[in-house]
């Protein structure tokens, strides 16, 4: 059995000081057929280590009721396997620009602020959640012949808040569930994120993309002795929907890892391998000023990060820099990357043929309608990742007045008397015509990811502020949740019809023959925003609104022979096909 400790200065292998060269890759955003090539990449690119963050809401999306917490466990099994040492960060609260930083929906539905916090309530549920997570970890503790070598307490808390009394009761729990590894924090190199997030006796570490000398001087100020470490090295970014394409310099992120390097500091490469966020589970931000709340920016399904090995699993200039800067840390030559998976031989248009309204799949796959004073809250309907149908009259006679969403969050279809009236927004939440009465209002809401850094996560989503006519709150809200979860099922009892002739949202069905299957990507041109199941796989979110321009599809999902695509366009289309295309 080998022992890793916290020395004065290094980290310590049975007594002996090593270097952790890191790097993040997240189970949960790779295919898990494709887990060891990712892994003997890594090893390629000259790291000894894998780090993942562990998503709770991913696990519980039901208070109680688990699903496959075993991921992480066969996880770290594989990079056992592959050679690497592990890192874990089971949060609670992740931010990795994930659906609510990680944390449930019916947590922050119903506790709000005191998420985060030394709340009994949140406590509890931290600790159900812990003691299923931490059976996958424990075992495969170092010390019991496993990878993990540590384990990180919260994530980035002093970004967020200051309950210290919070941190060490989370370092109790993981103590009492028994993690006998190292623990850490992680936080911003600046004092007041340093003095909010990190807990006595801990290893406190910090994250950046540049100017490493200058946050190691910062942390030096609050932490005298220890390794240094660099646990997110930002070698790259992520992208908003509507937004331009990040990109970062191989040559000066090589720069910045290797002046980390010479500090004497071990690293973790944020992110090594990026991934997809596949089924909806991209998170959003509220970017604009200090203070983290200007409008939503949805993040997109990509999460290739601009890494070292790009979203379909392929070395980039970044890797092989990367690679000649690493490989000075090891006595050994470094083995050679993997051959690359087998990718799709040619292009095939998917034949659609199938469609089902929005209201029908609501009808077939929704949870049941119910009529509330006011509107209902994505949260209060426990919808996690999907859309609400709000349906409310107008009385009548009257004359025709603006209808405004208040607190939309995220975006609305509207129509009026069962006509398309416009698409409302949180920055332009007003119908741009008036309304007059009666008449039948029904808003198609959706989620475009809760929002996972800042002050603003957890907030709810929905129709959060009431529905007004002029002045006047419309009451009797009728209200019926689509989670994407429901899908899971397939096609159930939905009815498909002919295609509609004016490319209506809805469901579209059909089939593509794949000769020759492997690593693909959807294209559609024409489409607006919705979802892409492939086999049952749901490859996540498209949208018009760019940069993202198609859908990575996993080759283990594709099959020889007829295999069937599901789209779910919420908006309109005016195509009646999509691509099929190699890499």
């Amino acid at each position: 059995m080998s022992d890793f400790t916290v020395g004065e200065t290094d980290f310590l292998l049975d007594g002996r000081p090593v270097r952790l060269l890191s790097g993040a890759l997240h189970y949960f955003r790779v295919h898990e057929e494709q887990w060891d090539h990712r892994l003997a990449l890594l090893r390629a690119m000259g790291l000894n280590c894998v780090e993942t963050y562990v998503p709770w809401n991913l696990h519980e999306p039901r208070p109680g009721s688990f699903q496959d917490v075993g991921a992480l466990g066969r996880f770290l099994d594989a990079a056992r396997e592959a050679g690497l040492w592990a890192i874990v960060r089971p949060g609670p609260y992740i931010c990795a620009e994930w659906e609510n930083g990680g944390l449930p929906h019916w947590v922050t539905g119903e506790l709000g602020a005191r998420a985060r916090t030394r709340d009994e309530r949140f406590l509890q549920y931290v600790d159900r959640w812990f003691h299923r997570l931490l059976s996958e970890v424990v075992p495969r503790q170092l010390d019991r012949g496993g990878p993990v070598i540590m384990v990180q307490v919260e994530n980035e808390y002093g970004s967020y808040g200051s309950d210290a009394d919070y941190l060490a009761r989370l370092t109790e729990l993981l103590r009492a569930q028994g993690v006998t590894v190292p623990l850490f924090t992680s936080d911003g190199p600046e004092d007041h994120m340093l003095t909010g997030g990190s807990v006595p006796g801990l290893l406190a570490t910090v994250n950046f993309g540049s100017h490493a000398r200058v946050a190691f001087e910062t942390l030096r100020r609050h932490q005298p002795r220890g390794p240094l470490m660099c646990m997110e090295f930002w070698c790259g970014w992520f992208d908003h929907w509507g937004g331009e394409h990040v990109v970062r310099d191989a040559g000066d992120a090589t720069a910045a890892l290797r002046e980390i390097l010479d500090c004497g500091a071990s690293v973790n490469v944020y992110m090594a391998h990026g991934g997809t966020n596949f089924a909806g589970w991209a998170g959003a931000n509220r970017p604009g000023g200090d203070l983290h709340e200007g409008p939503l920016e949805a993040d997109v399904t990509s999460y290739d990060y601009d890494a070292p090995i790009d979203e379909y699993g392929r070395p980039t200039e970044k890797f092989w820099r990367f690679r000649e800067v690493l490989a000075g840390y090891h006595a050994e030559a470094l083995p050679e990357p993997p051959p690359a998976p087998a990718g799709l031989v040619s292009a095939a248009d998917v034949a659609v043929t199938g469609w089902a309204s929005l209201a029908g799949v609501l009808e077939a796959l929704g949870g049941p309608e119910r009529v509330h004073a006011v509107p209902p809250t994505f949260e209060e309907l426990g919808i996690g990742r999907g859309l609400v149908r709000y349906a409310a009259d107008v009385p009548g006679p009257r004359q025709p007045y603006p209808l405004t969403a208040r607190a939309l969050r995220d975006l609305a279809v509207v129509y009026v008397d069962g006509e398309r009236a416009g698409v409302l927004t949180e920055e332009e939440p007003q119908l741009k015509e008036p309304i007059a009465g009666p008449a039948r209002v029904e808003l198609w809401v959706e989620s475009l990811g809760r929002v996972n850094y800042g002050p603003r996560s957890g907030e709810t989503k929905g129709i959060t502020g009431g529905l007004l006519h002029e002045r006047q709150f419309l009451h009797g809200v009728r209200a019926r949740g689509l989670d994407l979860d429901a899908f899971e099922g397939g096609v159930g009892e939905v009815s498909f019809g002919p295609l509609p002739a004016d490319g209506a949202p809805g469901w579209y069905r059909g089939t593509v023959t794949v000769h020759g299957a492997g690593d693909a990507r959807v294209e559609l041109p024409g489409w607006t925003r919705g979802f892409v199941w492939i086999n049952g796989f749901n490859l996540g979110r498209y949208w018009s609104a760019g940069p993202q321009e198609s859908l990575y599809v996993p080759g283990p999902v594709l099959k020889e022979g007829e295999n069937e695509v599901w789209i779910l366009e919420l908006q309109e289309t005016d195509q009646r096909t999509v691509r099929l295309a190699p890499l």
